[in-house]
């Protein structure tokens, strides 16, 4: 075999796995450069609810869909609620009890700060802020005839702040820890829906 004709098998797999590589690499650098997207998200979340005034934490439950509004922020339409039994209310010579339900309503504006801080694929960090109402309904025992004001009832006017994080375990599904002043929760994330 002559030294050209060795050269030429030898320089066009060489230029193949050139060209290989340089259209992986474009394809990693555009996927990079793409803006990631946080919307078309179901979050499901469980937690502790504090409301400013219960004195303990009652159990809540909340769901909320983020849509992509501007780069790195979103808009979550969400609901929650939180029930719980009031200690003793000691009223002519008897204990009474009351049930106490709070449903919130609204929207949570969320900015992720993965960009920012050049995070990593498999994690985002963002600082959100909620506003709605709080649906309140209060129930007495049946036999109570006293003062139903005692209960405490929450504030129609609904707002939180937010810090979280995200770790996502696939392309689909996320688990999330969401600290805030008034409704803290640990949840799962359904991506891309």
């Amino acid at each position: 075999m002559s030294i050209n004709r060795r050269i030429k098998f030898m320089v066009l797999p060489l230029a193949f796995m050139f060209l290989q590589t340089n259209m992986q690499a474009q394809s990693i650098i555009q996927k990079q450069s793409a803006p990631e997207s946080f919307g078309n998200t179901l979050n499901l979340g469980v937690g502790p609810g504090y409301f400013g005034y219960l004195g303990v934490p009652a159990p809540f439950f909340f769901a909320n869909y983020e849509f992509d509004v501007l780069r790195n922020f979103t808009l979550a339409p969400f609901i929650g609620i939180t029930s719980y039994r009031s200690d003793a209310y000691y009223y002519h010579n008897n204990d009474y009890y009351y049930r106490e339900t709070v449903i919130p309503i609204g929207v949570k504006g969320t900015y992720y700060f993965d960009e920012l801080l050049g995070a990593n694929p498999n994690w985002d960090f963002y600082a959100a802020a909620s506003l709605g109402f709080a649906i309140d309904n209060v129930r007495w025992d049946d036999s109570y005839t006293g003062d139903r004001g005692v209960a405490h009832t929450a504030n129609p006017l609904y707002l939180d702040v937010h810090i979280g994080a995200e770790y996502h375990v696939s392309h689909k599904v996320g688990l999330f820890l969401d600290l805030s002043t008034g409704v803290s929760t640990f949840g799962v994330a359904f991506h891309h829906l």
